[in-house]
């Protein structure tokens, strides 16, 4: 199948406005409050049905007015949304949906494995509990303590995250009056991530599942799995192994080629797997001591140069890799006093 062609968007991907991606899709960036991200990606599928929404963005006044402000611009207004279809629970993507739910009685829908997280969800435990017990697992006992002590901020601890009106199964198809889409179970970024593929079109709208410019966090969620890294890359050979399609990602620039990306995300968790399997051939014998070992990001950063939520991801993250590794039979792991430890198999 030929991809859908890139109608021309503007040089910085976060340009308010609605931008024409398709035939009655549009994409409205919607700023966020968290500077490394810069702003999500909602996609609007104009439907005799009503408008269908791809996520939401985060409940705050200022991203209701873009939204407000883009949509208007299309002729239509917040009450002409039909329904949301929401790729995962992270705030960016789910909690504007329920607001405007509250105001509007639009019909939300998320996908299904996203229901521990939400049923658990809870600010007064804390943005983090179960990540600071396995950072503790992980070897970063400091670092735990610093997570844990962070105050929840007010965009935080008032963001609504309720259920849904319903959910969304892999396999189901979402009928529309011009379109059909169909969900696609990717977890990994979070357990009950989803994509949503229109073949007839050539496009996927990806959520964080297949980002262009970065490589998404793996399992930060209320209640994680216990091998996100593991689900995420059977995720992306699933969607690899499907026809290409235009790739609409959440975060950044929409980008000819899904399959493309994907190769390039699939190589970079190969080298990272392999360059935290030599690490512990050097010693390093926890979580915490391989990630402290390795550059991160572009500028190949230090992890005690970054910041304490920059530092848990990073952490996490190699605690995924080495999980890997030893369902791989490359490494052993054994716990020691509530510490897992890794070592090469011999």
């Amino acid at each position: 199948m030929v991809t859908a062609p890139v109608v021309e968007q503007p040089t910085d991907w976060t340009e308010p406005g609605a931008h024409q991606v398709a035939p009655g899709v549009h994409r409205i960036p919607l700023a966020l409050p968290i500077p490394s991200l810069h702003a999500v990606n909602v996609y609007v599928i104009e439907d005799r049905g009503g408008l269908v929404v791809v996520d939401s963005g985060w409940a705050m006044p200022d991203t209701r007015t873009a939204l407000e402000g883009g949509l208007r611009s299309l002729g239509h207004g917040l009450d002409d949304v039909a329904q949301f279809l929401v790729t995962h629970a992270h705030w960016d993507h789910y909690s504007q949906a329920l607001a405007l739910r509250e105001s509007f009685g639009t019909r939300v829908r998320i996908g299904r494995g996203e229901r521990p997280s939400i049923e658990a969800f809870d600010t007064r435990k804390g943005l983090h509990p179960r990540q600071v017990e396995m950072l503790h697992r992980c070897g970063a006992a400091a670092l735990a303590e610093e997570i844990a002590g962070r105050p929840v901020a007010a965009p935080e601890r008032n963001v609504p995250h309720t259920m849904p009106d319903a959910w969304l199964d892999d396999g189901e198809r979402v009928g529309l009056t011009g379109r059909a889409l169909d969900v696609v179970a990717t977890p990994g970024h979070t357990r009950g991530h989803i994509v949503l593929r229109d073949a007839d079109a050539g496009l996927l709208f990806a959520g964080d599942h297949i980002l262009p410019h970065i490589s998404p966090s793996i399992g930060l969620e209320t209640e994680p799995e216990p091998k996100p890294l593991r689900s995420y890359l059977a995720s992306l050979r699933l969607v690899r192994d499907m026809p290409d399609t235009l790739l609409l990602p959440a975060h950044g620039p929409v980008t000819a080629s899904a399959h493309a990306r994907i190769d390039e995300l699939l190589e970079h968790h190969a080298a990272r797997l392999d360059a935290a399997a030599e690490q512990v051939r050097a010693g390093h014998g926890t979580a915490f001591e391989v990630a402290a070992a390795l550059p991160w990001t572009r500028r190949r950063r230090r992890l005690a140069d970054m910041d304490a939520f920059s530092r848990m991801l990073a952490v996490l993250e190699i605690e995924a890799h080495l999980d890997v590794l030893a369902d791989q039979g490359v490494l052993d792991a054994h716990d020691e006093a509530g510490v897992r430890a890794y070592a090469v198999r011999a």
